[in-house]
């Protein structure tokens, strides 16, 4: 009995979170921000003609530092209930770097603002049942992306007698760039709010190909010349932490209620052989039956009536009735029942239970009626 307790309770304490981890289905939003890291960019290329004693221009490869800043996506998606889902997500992403290293330029000082915006196709997989309060999932995604620089970079050491700080190149423009991403998550269902779910995310975002940024050169005493800048692909780490809406969640059912008790029975029919006042053992049982549940609930008065069947006279099955009604009440007392609170009327072939012509010999007929009040 304790065993099936425990687990009874265990069932009703599951049940919040069994509900808010059912499987997504239907439409759900999600959204979510958190922190992005651009990882160093490869310099391809940074040339730009002839431009104050640098004669012929400058080519010269490096890379663009690191840089980190914060990030923000929201999505719109569809679960198929088995775990699947696909999405279109929509992102935002703001680095800042320091200035480009491994140049001709040297270390130059200055710094890059990048930003990034677009929009992606997601596929996602949830591993549902591993917990009631954990979903983890994964997912991939390609799509396409405006990539913003605004760089400014100077000389940190002297080039062609120009003193540190005079050659500087600086630039704005946006590029576009086919994008893809990998997406390892977990879901914690809110069991508050059915459909809720706050959600944790790692997120690695690459560009393919390279990009090339127009910008311009100058230097002491020259005219400003066009500058350009070529990077290689744009890879990021994402850490972002948001939330999860799914429209089709059905709230959690309602704890089961035990049933009542059925109430005891307050009317119980003894049935008798033809001709016959003595009792049957299926009638003992019947009036031990109604003995017992007569303790079970308030009554004034237990009223026992006796019936006959059509055959023989109308004055025989009275007195038959009459004799019927006592046998049963007889039996009534020796089960404990008060005999003061039993009345005791015969009514003959009267009020029939099966409607029959005279002279049938009808077995439902032949009964008492005991009747709690």
């Amino acid at each position: 009995m304790k065993l099936r307790s425990a687990l009874w309770t265990a069932t009703m304490l599951a049940l919040p979170f069994a509900a808010s981890a059912q499987p997504v289905t239907g439409l759900y939003i999600g959204a979510g921000a958190g922190y992005n890291l651009t990882l160093q960019q490869n310099i391809k290329n940074l040339s730009f003609p002839t431009v104050g004693k640098i004669a012929g221009g400058l080519a010269t490869s490096g890379n663009l530092n690191s840089g980190d800043g914060a990030m923000g996506l929201m999505s719109i998606g569809w679960g198929f209930g088995n775990g699947l889902r696909i999405e279109a997500e929509g992102n935002y992403r703001y680095s800042h770097a320091g200035g480009f290293n491994g140049t001709a330029f040297g270390s130059s000082g200055g710094g890059t603002t990048e930003q990034k915006y677009g929009g992606m196709g997601n596929v996602l997989f949830d591993f549902n049942g591993v917990s009631p309060w954990i979903v983890p999932y994964i997912g991939a995604g390609i799509g396409y992306l405006e990539i913003g620089e605004n760089f400014h970079a100077y000389n940190t050491t002297t080039i062609s007698g120009i003193a540190p700080g005079g050659l500087a190149v600086t630039g704005n423009n946006t590029r576009g760039s086919f994008a893809y991403q990998a997406i390892l998550g977990a879901a914690f269902p809110v069991p508050a709010v059915p459909g809720l779910a706050i959600t944790a995310e790692y997120r690695f975002l690459g560009t393919a190909g390279n990009r090339s940024y127009g910008g311009t050169a100058t230097a002491p005493g020259a005219a400003p010349v066009p500058a350009s800048v070529s990077l290689g692909p744009n890879y990021n780490n994402s850490f972002l932490v948001g939330f999860r809406y799914n429209f089709g969640v059905a709230p959690p059912p309602p704890a089961p209620v035990a049933a009542p008790a059925p109430a005891p029975a307050r009317s119980y029919l003894v049935f008798f052989d033809w001709d016959k006042a003595t009792l049957t053992d299926r009638a003992r049982q019947i009036i031990h039956e109604a003995a017992a549940n007569s303790t079970k609930v308030q009554y004034t008065r237990i009223e026992v009536n006796g019936y006959t069947d059509t055959s023989g006279t109308p004055q025989y099955n009275q007195g038959l009735s009459v004799r019927r009604a006592q046998a049963v009440a007889a039996e009534l007392v020796k089960d404990g029942v008060p005999r003061n609170a039993i009345s005791i009327q015969g009514f003959g072939e009267t009020h029939l239970l099966v409607p029959t012509g005279p002279g049938v010999r009808e077995p439902q007929n032949r009964r008492v009626e005991i009747i709690i009040r």
